[in-house]
């Protein structure tokens, strides 16, 4: 039998059925769904310093475990010493398995590692979508803080197929994103 994240299984088992039961619909097919987490850095210190883009791609392919492709400008803005084509950032997209392998790891290990940390806040884009700012790549274990050149923050983008942003949130909040303002009905 073929290896299934334990959250795939969750989402199938208890959290569609929560959803369906929650919002009263008729079919699987409206429960909203992850379709994707996209992973970004944007790296303004790059311009001056070309190393930090490729040890930022090591990192984020590490945490990810699938290979960060650098962004590259799109115009030149002399104000910033920033020509056409230069990287100015990393990103990975993740789908199927390895997002929900992700989204486990960033639930189970990385959010508790933060200092101080009392949960996420509750901002939506107004589509169902949520991006989750982190300010330290060191939260994630994969990253060996001794090795640390620089630190770097990054957001995390969870593209869900929800309408609204109250389905997104019950979906996230099902998955066990820790919001600060939890609502008390679930």
């Amino acid at each position: 039998m073929a290896y299934v994240p334990t959250l795939k299984t969750q989402y199938k088992e208890q959290i569609i059925p929560a959803l369906m039961k929650e919002f009263g619909y008729s079919s699987i097919m409206q429960c909203p769904k992850l379709e994707k987490i996209v992973i970004n850095q944007g790296m303004g210190q790059a311009v001056a310093d070309k190393k930090l883009i490729d040890v930022a791609q090591e990192e984020l392919t590490m945490i990810t475990g699938q290979k960060a492709v650098q962004t590259k400008s799109r115009k030149d803005i002399s104000n910033f010493k920033l020509r056409k084509g230069m990287p100015i950032g990393v990103r990975v997209t993740l789908r199927a398995n390895r997002m929900y392998e992700f989204l486990e790891r960033l639930i189970a290990v990385a959010l508790p590692r933060i200092r101080d940390f009392k949960g996420i806040n509750e901002k939506f884009d107004g589509q169902g979508n949520y991006t989750l700012g982190v300010t330290e790549q060191i939260i994630f274990p994969e990253i060996d803080i001794d090795k640390i050149t620089k630190i770097f923050g990054m957001e995390i983008t969870f593209v869900t197929s929800a309408k609204t942003d109250e389905e997104a949130y019950a979906l996230l909040s099902n998955f066990g994103l820790p919001f600060k303002n939890a609502k008390k009905n679930q």
